[in-house]
């Protein structure tokens, strides 16, 4: 897959499909994630539908730049922001991140992008929306939240699965993904696909140690509130209401706080997007881009 060296010098793995005559999705994943987390076949609903897909490696994560060694202090940048003060220096930021994703479309000369996220990748997509609005068409914000902390709240067994300290071998990390059930769907979890997700996920990169730097990019990175509001971009919120991870209200905040956006709230779907709901997320999805290009 080619990459891009971009003018801070992280270089971004990245991917396209489809014709680049249609129009163009920039899919950004979320925390620790790679983007092979946006599943082949998922990707190829989109291609066979016309879109020029786009999608990336964050930094810190899959094949892309690792900041190996440099420290962030996680814990003093949450405690912060818990307590409203301002944090401590971090390694970078969403908005870095959201220029990563800038610097992917001009590798792959794009100018203008339907830009989709989930989780963390919603914040960047948030993030990408407001910093560089003449390259946004449309936004479509997946199981997000806005920054707040009073919304999208985890349950506590959600947050202590995703906290917990990486397995020490590669069969511990298959097995682990048993723990996924946490924040997934209560109906459509597939065991035996996490754990093949999981193992892909190890051959392809096992990184544990960016973790840490993405989430406190996550804190660091403050209340998007008074920004979304002043956005002005056709907007399409996702949430499933079995999310624990980032429960519902993340999403609603969002939907309420961007003008004119349209809130898909989905049962059977948790902090994840199960294939027995592609279909929906084909249309909804397609159906915005559509509905949005210009």
């Amino acid at each position: 897959m080619p990459q891009t060296t971009l003018p801070s010098g992280i270089t971004i793995e990245f991917e396209t499909m489809g014709d680049p005559s249609g129009p163009a999705m920039l899919w950004i994943m979320g925390f620790t994630a790679q983007m092979t987390a946006w599943h082949d076949d998922f990707m190829k609903m989109f291609v066979d539908d016309g879109f020029h897909v786009v999608r990336f490696d964050n930094r810190d994560c899959g094949l892309s730049s690792k900041l190996d060694g440099i420290m962030a202090e996680t814990d003093k940048v949450t405690a912060a922001v818990v307590m409203g003060e301002t944090p401590p220096p971090v390694p970078y930021t969403l908005s870095d991140m959201a220029a990563d994703a800038a610097g992917v479309l001009d590798a792959v000369g794009v100018e203008r992008a339907h830009v989709i996220g989930a989780s963390m990748g919603g914040m960047i997509a948030q993030t990408f929306a407001i910093e560089h609005p003449h390259r946004t068409i449309s936004l479509t914000s997946i199981m997000s939240t806005v920054g707040d902390l009073a919304y999208g709240t985890p349950t506590d067994a959600a947050l202590g699965t995703l906290l917990a300290p990486p397995p020490p071998d590669r069969a511990a990390y298959i097995e682990s993904a048993a723990n996924w059930a946490v924040w997934g769907s209560k109906k459509h979890f597939d065991l035996e696909e996490a754990k093949a997700r999981a193992a892909r996920e190890y051959d392809r990169s096992f990184y544990p140690e960016g973790a840490h730097r993405q989430l406190a990019a996550i804190y660091a990175s403050g209340d998007r509130t008074e920004m979304l509001r002043t956005l002005d971009v056709p907007t399409l919120v996702i949430h499933g209401r079995d999310d624990t991870l980032l429960t519902p209200s993340g999403g609603e905040r969002t939907a309420e706080l961007i003008p004119g956006a349209v809130l898909l709230k989905l049962n059977d779907m948790g902090h994840d997007m199960p294939e027995p709901l592609w279909p929906v997320y084909r249309e909804a999805i397609g159906g915005h881009v559509r509905r949005s290009h210009r």
